[in-house]
């Protein structure tokens, strides 16, 4: 298989598209603005070829902000794309639609992936979608886009995660989450008094949550939101730890980027050395392939901004970039499996 990627700056869809031909999956990485029109243009350029699509930034060596990118895959791969709609209350209704499609690939762990763009209530669709993938032991990599919507197959739907499941027909996927965060010293909170539908931590240990954050990190109620790029909260799930952002300040509670519910046990986060973790990462990748055609990632605005905060994004992009074809999404989330996550770097790699 191959792997295309095709942007424009400024937002013109016809100019990220030149040179793509006979495409078998297109992924579409837009602006709010242009959002709904690139995704009737594309579906009038490639009828019929199955599409996702959502609100982000989009990168390859560069990133575009504010234009539209075109990601796509090529020569070798079967793939189908739909949705599930109502995922803030139902997204299950909807499964018979991946069960179809994923008899359909005739998909399998060694070869398949799924990638999802999802409008919100992350941790629902994963469980949903993860309970159907699961048994085929194929794995999922994903992220959430902005402003409540999504696109599937040349439709704009919101309330909905847009799925596509891709075989290689020439080699295997495998997926990767990188977390660049290790725990700081013995801190360790029970969760009380959450809000589960505003993502809100009240108490830590049975004091205000804000009280307990600026009190260890030393700094002010302004620098909450900021400080959470170097020391997010991570919440232990069996041998791995998902990693939460913090939003904003409500009152003396945290209000999060993911779901905490009371009793969860939280640890503090501090950020370790990226440049390694990154090169440890690649090592890993070109130890399990011989030979790379592409690479599709999803990186948190959350590392975007440190990144760039630490002049070291470009490099980064390049780094990934040797590997061979890499792309991707700025989400708001990040999807590894069942696990939704935050500030982390989830990708796939094709053989």
């Amino acid at each position: 298989m191959k792997q295309f990627f095709g942007m424009s700056q400024k937002g013109d869809l016809k100019e990220a598209v030149q040179g793509l031909k006979k495409p078998q999956l297109i992924m579409l990485m837009s602006n709010q603005d242009q959002f709904e029109s690139h995704v009737r243009k594309l579906e009038e350029l490639y009828p019929g070829v199955p599409s996702i699509g959502c609100i982000g930034m989009s990168y390859d060596t560069r990133v575009v902000e504010h234009g539209v990118g075109i990601a796509a895959f090529y020569d070798g791969v079967e793939a189908r794309a739909d949705v599930l709609e109502e995922v803030s209350s139902m997204p299950v209704k909807y499964i018979e639609r991946l069960e179809q499609d994923v008899e359909a690939v005739k998909a399998s762990g060694n070869d398949t992936i799924c990638i999802d763009f999802c409008a919100g209530n992350d941790a629902c669709v994963l469980t949903t979608i993860y309970s159907v993938l699961k048994h085929k032991g194929i794995s999922l990599v994903g992220g959430t886009g902005d402003a409540g919507k999504i696109s599937a197959n040349g439709r704009v739907y919101e309330d909905a995660v847009a799925y596509a499941l891709v075989r290689n027909l020439n080699g295997k996927v495998k997926a990767y989450k990188e977390n660049i965060y290790h725990k700081m010293g013995n801190y360790r909170f029970i969760a009380s008094k959450t809000d589960k539908s505003k993502y809100i931590i009240g108490e830590l240990n049975g004091k205000p949550a804000k009280q307990v954050y600026q009190s260890i990190l030393r700094v002010t109620e302004q620098e909450i939101t900021t400080q959470t790029f170097k020391n997010p909260f991570g919440r232990v799930n069996g041998d791995e730890t998902c990693i939460i952002s913090i939003k904003e300040v409500d009152g003396n509670a945290l209000a999060c980027f993911r779901q905490v519910n009371d009793s969860d046990v939280l640890n503090m986060l501090e950020l370790g050395d990226y440049r390694e973790i990154v090169k440890d990462t690649i090592q890993k990748i070109r130890k399990d392939f011989y030979q790379v055609s592409g690479v599709f990632s999803v990186n948190c605005l959350f590392r975007y901004l440190l990144f760039n905060d630490n002049h070291y994004m470009q490099e980064y992009l390049l780094e990934m970039a040797a590997l061979g074809n890499h792309a991707g999404l700025v989400g708001y989330g990040e999807h590894y499996n069942n696990q939704f996550v935050n500030q982390s770097m989830t990708c796939v790699v094709f053989e």
